[in-house]
């Protein structure tokens, strides 16, 4: 199974299992153990201290009430005592209530943030196919609306639950205490309740994941109209674009009613059943103290706990939209976390050497501009040159549909190779190829003479230094975004790349000059710049091997000219890749591959191809367009 397919698959797969997931959900609280103990006792405190308060009504009406009905003179002072210790009771539940809100608070939040770091580290690791079957505003969705939904379970559900367990108990023990057939009557009504809440819910959940979906679906939408707003107002597609939001948005509206409409039958239809039940204890209690088999206190105490076993019950009713939301946004984080990272069976790593009088390698530390990869097994080391051969290639992005057919080329060490064909031909295809972005279907990629699926895919990269049409720069200084291509680059070394791409005089001109700090992907550079910064932090990275994917497509043609002499300085002494769509830029390259269809139709240099008078000869003279 190809990844691209097998991500397509993660995307829309489905986790069933509510209870595996909500114990997921709690082992993150592993980590905060003893706050968790804290406020475990303070909610058993609490809870405890709400049942015991309602059974102090018994004896204060039976005992200090009752007795003193119609007499003129009365000892108030048991009674006062009583109520005096019954605020006491009081006062301390609503401090532990306190205590464990406030902790619950910093505890969830520092959950949230254990899983967002925890997604984050691991959509570093997956695969370029991942991101190719996922929007942009997708991905955002799951680093905020899908793990916030997480935090009233956490603060608001878990202690609840937990609450209700220990008051249920309590108040049952004392239930039963009191009467055992009005608690009977009581079992018989949460059971009714328990049944409602588990129908409802099973029939809402899939109600709350198509919610989930579906606002992940509108973010993606935002962010794609947002970034080609130019383009919208340019092509007048105002109201085309109105109108396929309001198809996200009913099929999100949709989903949302029929999710709220079944977690808001529960709160009414379980508070009912509690009016009802209480109706009915009542009724019988008062049968029963009528007859003299149960006293005025004890009724009073009973009805109290009746209303206490259905309240918490109530009340997680009450939450359970938030905590279906919670699982649907939990169940589709952690599908991305369980995923499988990029595969990279490789073992060779790609090490920094020095060379002794006698020519022999050894491996260092520091960085000296010779590279060896290292076979760990043998501990051999191979001087990388910058030899790179396909051998009868096949590739598809899809399985059933291949984009490049049986290619074979040879980049010698120090060669310029040059690809160009149509868009769609396979030439961005072959570089990301070189890069293990994708697995070759058949065939064979040499580095050097070792296979690329041997060599880890960190030191294959990392002996690449890529520049590609599309500039991203990143939030920080011009200076940042330079060392971006080498993080033990000093300023000194930065400027130099800076020079070589012909890109010092402009940032002398900014501001604070390598101090200025870029917006919104550099927005506050031109275009040009904005390239010129790419190619710096190519050049600082001093790569082996250079790959340029239409690095001067976005630049205009004096720009162009400035940065030719500082590129050929670049690409001086190593294995160059380029793709190019102006034919002039890859005139001196030793080898230009003309590409078609995903098939090498002409391969050789800029004047035995216009010898030949073939399709690079009727695209260099303008006889055919590049499309």
């Amino acid at each position: 199974m190809s990844e691209n397919r097998r991500y397509r698959q993660i995307r829309t797969s489905r986790v069933d299992d509510i209870p595996a997931t909500v114990a997921r959900i709690f082992k993150y609280l592993s980590k905060y153990r003893l706050a968790m103990i804290t406020v475990f006792v303070c909610i058993i405190i609490g809870s405890l201290t709400n049942v015991a308060s309602s059974y102090f009504f018994a004896p204060i009406i039976d005992d200090h009430i009752v007795p003193y009905i119609g007499q003129q003179d009365s000892d108030l002072t048991q009674f006062i005592s009583m109520l005096t210790f019954m605020s006491l009771i009081y006062l301390t539940g609503i401090t532990a209530s306190y205590i464990w809100r406030k902790l619950m608070s910093i505890i969830s939040t520092g959950l949230l943030n254990d899983v967002r770091t925890q997604l984050f580290a691991k959509m570093q690791n997956m695969p370029v196919s991942f991101f190719d079957s996922h929007t942009h505003g997708e991905l955002m969705n799951f680093y905020t609306n899908d793990i916030d939904t997480m935090k009233p379970l956490i603060a608001d559900t878990l202690p609840a639950f937990i609450s209700t367990s220990i008051s249920v108990a309590g108040v049952l023990f004392m239930m039963f205490k009191l009467n055992t057939m009005l608690t009977a009557v009581s079992l018989v009504a949460m059971a009714i309740m328990a049944a409602v809440i588990y129908i409802l819910g099973k029939n809402g959940r899939k109600y709350f994941m198509e919610v989930q979906k579906g606002n992940s679906d509108i973010n993606g939408y935002v962010e794609e109209m947002f970034q080609g707003q130019k383009v919208v107002k340019v092509f007048q597609h105002e109201k085309a674009a109105i109108e396929q939001f309001e198809v996200y948005a009913r099929k999100v509206f949709d989903a949302a009613s029929r999710a709220h409409t079944s977690a808001g039958m529960l709160m009414p239809i379980n508070v009912n059943i509690s009016y009802c039940l209480y109706a009915v204890v009542a009724v019988l209690g008062a049968k029963m103290t009528i007859e003299g088999t149960f006293t005025l206190g004890a009724l009073s105490s009973f009805l109290l706990y009746t209303r206490q076993i259905s309240g918490p019950v109530n009340n997680l009713s009450s939450q359970f939209h938030g905590m279906m939301t919670a699982i649907s946004g939990a169940e589709r984080v952690f599908r991305i976390i369980d995923s499988p990272d990029e595969a990279d069976d490789g073992k060779i790593m790609l090490v920094n050497a020095l060379r002794d009088e006698e020519g022999n390698l050894t491996e260092t530390k520091e960085r000296t501009g010779i590279f060896a990869w290292k076979n760990p097994v043998c501990h051999s080391l191979t001087e990388l040159k910058g030899d790179i051969r396909f051998d009868e290639v096949v590739f598809g992005y899809q399985e059933r549909k291949t984009v490049l057919h049986q290619v074979s080329l040879h980049a010698k060490p120090g060669q310029k190779i040059a690809f160009v064909g149509s868009t769609g031909a396979g030439k961005t295809t072959i570089t990301n190829l070189i890069n293990r972005f994708y697995d070759i279907n058949k065939g064979r990629i040499t580095y050097d003479g070792i296979d690329i699926k041997l060599i880890k895919k960190d030191s294959l990269r990392s002996s690449l230094g890529m520049v590609l049409q599309e500039t991203n720069l990143f939030s920080g200084t011009v200076m940042d975004n330079i060392r971006y291509g080498n993080l033990q680059a000093d300023d000194e070394q930065c400027i130099e790349a800076a020079k070589l791409a012909n890109a010092d005089s402009f940032i002398s001109r900014l501001p604070q000059g390598y101090n200025t700090t870029l917006t919104a992907n550099g927005n506050n550079l031109s275009q040009g710049q904005r390239q010129l910064l790419n190619i710096a932090r190519a050049a600082v990275a001093n790569p082996p091997v250079l790959i340029l994917d239409e690095a001067t497509s976005s630049i205009d043609t004096h720009t162009e000219r400035l940065i030719e002499n500082g590129l050929d300085r670049l690409m001086a002494g190593r294995t160059v890749f380029v793709i190019a769509h102006r034919l002039s830029t890859v005139r001196n390259a030793d080898t230009i591959v003309v590409l078609e269809n995903g098939e090498i139709i002409e391969r050789g240099n800029h004047d035995a191809l216009l010898e030949l008078q073939g399709r690079y000869y009727q695209l260099y003279t303008g006889k055919a367009q590049l499309e």
